[in-house]
């Protein structure tokens, strides 16, 4: 068995771009992961030959760490059309990135999402979304979105036909109590690059990761009981050293190997619950994300994953996924409601359409809210041989995971290589 250097708990994205980080430099790593695969929650299952990512995932293309560490055309994007397609009086409404496709804006100026006002607001946050680093990004004041949005001047109206159906979405916060640096950094992501899935599923960015550091490195089914000193204990007795420790798991098991229940409630996430369903054929055309508008019902977004690859869903049937805000619904009385409500959406053919399985995901996300400095400079050393590394000490997204391993793994070479940096202790 390999002698580690560094013992990373956690095969997520941060854990993973951790290690990489790490051999970047010499330094061998061990993953330890819990569960049976890597990916943490970007995971991609198969059931009856449909390909069923566990929630709602994306990648923005245009996050530059996912630039600096994933091969795009390996895992052959599929991108969605830029903008929505929003329910709103019972019709669907095409909500267009009109900076895209600019032959739109007519259709975008009639549009019943907001006032003519409203969408010269939208001009103008975009703007101000694009404009600085994401550091001074990071640094500007701050407040609940929903607040700021209220502040810029937007109406009610396009508030709930669109802001909050969009970036509910996103942030899994139905009144968007998140802060205002994250829904602007989001914001910027949306109009910078694409939205995609991989061809192949969400599953293809960590298995690209995994593939590049060796076998025997990555260690799953292993859950970490206790730490020590540059020591872990795991279930079933094994003891493993290293020189030093990074823990790369979600956040309420980072505060139980921490031994902080102090701060757990910091380190909840937001919950989702998904739904998955095959069909005979998509119930829209085009690469569209589908959202509900209307300000009431169960259904918060909708997307047909098959629409964009058919690697999703088997010859002649297609996969349609429903996203619902929390986790606390009783499945078969969510199932009823949904079966209703895509019936007033879609007509008689969802009574044919097969439920392929419900996921109920708690810690889908972590929570959002202010305050929320710059990811980029969250301290990651705990101790002399422990550090953290992950979204919840900084900020949710592909983006940040990855930023966070990377920065993890290079501090903790240049500390065992002899460029030693300040220890600090975990914040209350």
């Amino acid at each position: 068995m390999m002698k580690p250097d560094v013992i990373v708990i956690g095969a997520g994205l941060s854990g993973l771009a951790c290690a990489l980080a790490l051999r970047d430099r010499g330094l061998e790593p061990l993953i330890l992961e819990a569960a049976d695969g890597v990916g943490g929650r970007v995971r991609t299952d198969r059931h009856q030959g449909f390909l069923l990512d566990r929630g709602f995932q994306v990648l923005q293309t245009w996050y530059p760490e996912a630039q600096r560490w994933l091969d795009y055309q390996q895992l052959d994007l599929r991108p969605f059309c830029p903008g929505a397609q929003v329910r709103i009086g019972g019709r669907l409404h095409r909500v267009s990135d009109v900076w895209r496709h600019p032959a739109r804006l007519p259709e975008m100026l009639v549009s019943p999402i907001g006032t003519l006002g409203d969408k010269l607001r939208l001009l103008k946050l975009r703007l101000d979304c694009l404009s600085g680093s994401l550091e001074e990004l990071y640094g500007r004041p701050e407040s609940l979105a929903l607040a700021r949005l209220r502040d810029r001047g937007f109406s009610p109206r396009i508030i709930e036909r669109f802001f909050k159906p969009f970036f509910s979405g996103v942030f899994f916060e139905p009144e968007l109590a998140v802060s205002s640096r994250t829904f602007e950094f989001i914001f910027r992501a949306f109009a910078l690059g694409d939205t995609a899935l991989p061809a192949r599923g969400m599953g293809e960015i960590p298995a690209q990761l995994a593939a590049r550091l060796p076998r025997e490195g990555i260690r799953t089914g292993c859950r970490v009981e206790r730490l020590g000193d540059g020591e872990v204990q795991l279930v079933s007795g094994e003891r493993l050293s290293a020189r030093a420790l990074v823990i790369a798991t979600e956040g309420l098991e980072a505060a139980r190997l921490l031994g902080r229940e102090d701060v757990s409630g910091r380190m909840a996430g937001r919950g989702t619950t998904c739904v998955y369903y095959a069909a005979e054929r998509a119930p829209v055309q085009g690469p569209y994300l589908l959202l509900n508008g209307e300000g009431q019902g169960r259904i918060s977004s909708l997307l047909c994953p098959s629409t964009l690859s058919d690697h999703y869903a088997p010859p002649g049937r297609a996969l349609v996924t429903v996203n619902c805000q929390g986790v606390l619904d009783d499945p078969e009385r969510l199932e009823t409601d949904l079966r209703r409500e895509l019936t007033a959406w879609f007509g008689d053919p969802v009574q044919g359409w097969e439920r392929l399985a419900m996921y109920r995901l708690p810690q889908a996300l972590p929570v959002q809210a202010p305050p929320v400095p710059y990811p980029g400079g969250v301290e990651q050393r705990l101790a002399e041989r422990l550090w953290v590394c992950g979204e919840y000490a900084s900020a949710p997204s592909i983006q940040w995971a990855l930023n966070s391993g990377r920065r993890a793994g290079e501090g903790v070479a240049a500390a065992l290589l002899g460029r030693v940096s300040g220890a600090t202790a975990m914040g209350g």
